[in-house]
C-alpha cells in the first residue's frame, strides 16, 4: 500500500501546528495546548517512523544491487545484512500503520476502577482483595498515583466494594481490557476438606470523565449529606461527611464516606457518577462495532467473564483472545504485563485489519 498521500497531509498538519505552537498567545488556553500538544508528539512520531521507513527500503534497494555487483565481499556483506533490514521494514510499516489510525479519544485518560464482589460470598470478598492488590502493585511498579476514593470491607477481610483512582501516563490505554467478569478457582481458606470452590469479582475500568463529556444539570442531581458509617474510628462516626449523590434519569447512586471532608467526598462521588455516565455512554456506542472488535474488548459490560485464575493449575486464562499463561503466583502480585501486551497486541491486528492496512 501507498502511504505516501497520507503521509504528506499529515506533514503539512505537522508544520500548521507547529506555526501554532510558535505563537505568544499558544499556552492561554491550557486544554486546547494540551490537545494540540498531543496531535504534534502523534505526528512526529510518524512522520519520523516513515522516514525512518523510506530510509531502509533504498537500503534494502541499495543491497540487492551490490549483491549482483562483481564484488564478492561486499555482496556477501550486503546479502547477510538483508534479513535484518526486511524485519526492521516490517517493524516500521506496522509503526507507520499504528500512527495513522485515528487515535481513541480516550486513550490520554486516568481511570477510574471499580473492584466488587460477585458470587461466592466471602470468597469472592477475599478474591476482590487480591484484585486490588494485584493492580495496586501493577500501578507501583509503572509509577502511577494511586488515589483511594470508596471502600466497602467485609467481615473476613476482604472487600464488597472498592473504588479507587489511578493516575499517570498511558493508564486509560494499557487497563481498558480489565474490565469484566473475573473467576478464580481455588480451595478458599475457611474450606476444611479441600475442595476447589469458584467465585468470581466484577471489575470496571471508566476512563475518568471530563465535565464536558457529561454535563450533570442542577435539576437532575440530588445531593445529601449523611453520617458516616463502619469502621474508621470515632472521628468518622460522628461527623457528617457521607455524600450520597443520586442522578435521577437513569436513577445511579453513588456514595462517598472515605474521607473526613464532606466536600471532598463530593468531589469523590460527582466524580465517579461522571465516569459511569461516561461508561454508560460508551456501551452504548459500543453496539456500533464491527463484531470482531466487540469480541476482543467486549461492551466493556461488567457481566462478560474474561479471565479464570485458575490457582492448582497455576494458570491464569484470558478467554477473549484465548490465551493461557502458567505463572498465577507471579501474576496476582502484580506482573500482569505479558498479558496485557497480548490484549494490546491483539487489539492492533484487528484495528489495522478492520482499517484495511494489513
Amino acid at each position: 500500500m501507498d502511504y505516501s498521500p497520507i503521509i504528506e497531509k499529515n506533514r503539512a498538519r505537522l508544520n500548521e501546528l507547529e506555526e501554532l505552537m510558535g505563537r505568544p498567545d499558544f499556552y492561554e488556553d491550557n486544554k486546547r495546548a494540551g490537545l494540540f500538544l498531543r496531535e504534534h508528539r502523534s505526528l512526529q512520531k510518524l512522520t519520523r517512523s516513515w522516514d525512518e521507513y523510506v530510509q531502509v527500503e533504498k537500503q534494502i534497494a541499495d543491497n540487492g544491487e551490490l549483491m549482483k555487483s562483481g564484488d564478492v565481499e561486499l555482496a556477501d556483506m550486503a546479502e547477510e545484512e538483508l534479513p535484518s533490514l526486511k524485519q526492521k521494514l516490517v517493524e516500521l510499516e506496522t509503526a507507520v500503520q499504528l500512527a495513522i489510525l485515528p487515535p481513541d479519544p480516550l486513550e490520554g485518560r486516568d481511570v477510574i476502577m471499580e473492584i466488587r464482589a460477585g458470587t461466592g460470598g466471602d470468597e469472592a470478598s477475599l478474591f476482590a482483595a487480591d484484585l486490588l492488590r494485584m493492580y495496586t502493585r501493577y500501578a507501583e511498579d509503572k509509577g502511577w498515583k494511586i488515589e483511594p476514593m470508596e471502600a466497602s470491607p467485609s467481615d473476613v477481610g476482604g472487600y464488597k466494594e472498592v473504588v479507587f483512582k489511578l493516575s499517570g501516563e498511558d493508564v486509560y490505554s494499557t487497563l481498558k481490557y480489565e474490565s469484566g467478569v473475573h473467576r478464580v478457582q481455588r480451595v478458599p481458606s475457611t474450606e476444611a476438606q479441600g475442595r476447589i470452590h469458584t467465585s468470581a469479582a466484577t471489575v470496571a475500568v471508566l476512563p475518568e470523565a471530563e465535565e464536558v463529556d457529561v454535563q450533570l444539570k442542577p435539576d437532575e442531581v440530588r445531593i445529601e449529606v449523611c453520617r458516616s458509617s463502619g469502621a474508621g474510628g470515632q472521628g468518622v462516626n460522628t461527623t457528617d461527611s457521607a455524600v450520597q449523590v443520586l442522578h435521577i434519569p437513569t436513577g445511579m447512586i453513588v456514595r462517598c464516606q472515605d474521607g473526613r471532608s464532606q466536600i471532598k467526598n463530593k468531589e469523590k462521588a460527582l466524580t465517579i457518577l461522571r465516569s459511569r455516565l461516561l461508561e454508560k455512554k460508551q456501551l452504548e456506542e459500543a453496539s456500533k462495532y464491527s463484531a470482531h472488535r466487540k469480541n476482543l474488548i467486549g461492551s466493556g459490560g461488567r457481566e462478560e467473564k474474561i479471565r479464570t485464575y485458575n490457582y492448582p493449575q497455576n494458570r491464569i486464562t484470558d478467554h477473549r483472545i484465548e490465551v493461557t499463561l502458567y505463572n498465577l503466583d507471579m501474576f496476582v502480585e502484580g506482573r500482569i504485563g505479558e498479558m496485557v501486551e497480548k490484549l494490546q497486541a491483539s487489539e492492533i491486528h484487528d484495528r489495522l485489519a478492520e482499517a484495511g492496512l494489513q
